[in-house]
C-alpha cells in the first residue's frame, strides 16, 4: 500500500519536511516512490508548497495520506 507522508530532514531541533509518496512498509526516511512537496513548521511564517496536481492524482490511485498530511492537503487544496 503506498502512502502520502512526511520524511523528515534538517538540523536537530530544526526540523523540515519533505511531502513524499512511499510504500506504507519503508522506512520514514528511506525509499520513496515520488517526491510532492515540502513542509516548514519552523520559519515564520510556515513555509508549504506541494503539487497540488500531483498529490490529488496519487490520492485517486489510492495512495493514502497520513493525518498529518491530511490536514497539509486540505490547506493547500490538494483534496477536499
Amino acid at each position: 500500500m503506498l502512502k502520502i507522508r512526511l520524511r523528515r530532514m534538517g538540523a536537530k531541533k530544526a526540523p523540515f519536511y519533505r511531502i513524499i509518496v512511499a510504500d506504507s512498509r519503508a522506512p520514514r526516511d528511506g525509499a520513496f516512490v515520488e517526491e510532492l512537496g515540502y513542509y516548514n513548521p519552523v520559519s515564520e511564517p510556515v513555509e508549504l508548497k506541494i503539487d497540488n496536481e500531483r498529490a490529488a492524482e496519487w490520492v485517486k490511485k489510492g495512495a493514502q495520506p497520513t493525518e498529518t498530511v491530511r490536514t497539509l492537503l486540505k490547506r493547500s487544496g490538494a483534496i477536499d
